[in-house]
């Protein structure tokens, strides 16, 4: 297929070779028990397309993993996905071959047709093993090392996604940890990258009063923050953080004051509700 493929085109395309494959073996495994007519049929088709889908997977996977394997630490995983892909494919154009031999004894109702499809079905659980192994080392690639995330269209704008889930999960790691002022440097970090992200920006905000312990901070970044009126969730989200920020400064009567106004304009919001409920409390 040369380059006629990109590289971008590989998950669409693996996705047909699992159930192309996967579909023409059970169809030759059910063809053994001679019980549905159109299972041997069947099962032939159905394992050469998967075939044709498994040499286009190679090739695209192939065309893809330059950028990918450039990544520090990611390359030992590509090729190890790489070498289970090319295996795989190997193995179904045997198989395809197998196929076609017992498709040609069946059509001239050779006595060993039947032992021709037992080696055919054998064959193809085998290469049903093989395509689980390239499948699990490709989800191993793409979840664990985030291979090809972000990367993969081309787009500017994939690649900040990504930074912005990475940098996202390692801060709550760190928080989780301990290590508050790293966890703070990167949502500070993410913030400044994309002031426009009204989210991060709610929960840099959030994060300074929680995290960085600077509700004074806090309060100047809600400040800074234009929220349209019709976006519900970032205001009330906005107002419970300027109520939390106050309340870390001892201004208890501000907090409440703010979360009364909230629930004056969204009388049915269950968390505003709470909230207030939790500050209208007595002291214990």
């Amino acid at each position: 297929m040369g380059n006629l493929l990109p590289g971008s085109f590989h998950p669409q395309i693996v996705h047909f070779a699992i159930a192309l494959v996967f579909t023409g073996v059970a169809f030759r495994l059910l063809s053994l028990t001679r019980v549905v007519k159109f299972a041997g049929p069947a099962a032939t088709p159905l394992i050469l397309l998967g075939t044709l889908a498994c040499v286009a997977a190679a090739q695209t996977g192939t065309a893809a993993h330059a950028p990918i394997e450039r990544i520090p630490g990611v390359r030992p995983a590509v090729m190890e996905h790489e070498e289970w892909g090319l295996r795989t494919r190997n193995i179904f154009v045997g198989i395809s071959l197998i196929e076609l031999v017992a498709m040609l004894m069946a059509w001239r109702q050779s006595p060993r047709a039947n032992i021709a499809a037992m080696v055919a079905a054998v064959a193809g659980l085998g290469g049903l093993a093989a395509m689980y192994e390239t499948a699990e080392h490709g989800g191993e690639l793409v979840y664990s090392y985030a291979g090809g995330i972000g990367i993969r269209s081309g787009d500017a704008e994939d690649v900040s996604r990504l930074f912005l889930a990475g940098t996202y999960q390692q801060a709550l790691q760190d928080r989780e940890a301990g290590r508050n002022d790293q966890a703070m440097a990167l949502v500070d970090l993410a913030a400044s990258r994309f002031p426009s992200n009204l989210e991060l920006q709610l929960m840099a905000a959030e994060w300074t009063t929680d995290v960085k312990k600077d509700p004074a901070a806090a309060l100047q970044r809600l400040d800074a923050l234009q929220i349209p009126t019709e976006d519900t969730r970032s205001r009330v989200r906005a107002s419970l953080a300027r109520a939390n920020a106050l309340l870390a400064q001892g201004n208890k009567d501000g907090a409440k004051a703010v979360v009364q106004t909230l629930q004056g304009e969204f009388p049915n919001n269950a968390q505003v509700k709470r909230r207030l409920d939790e500050l209208s409390a007595p002291q214990p």
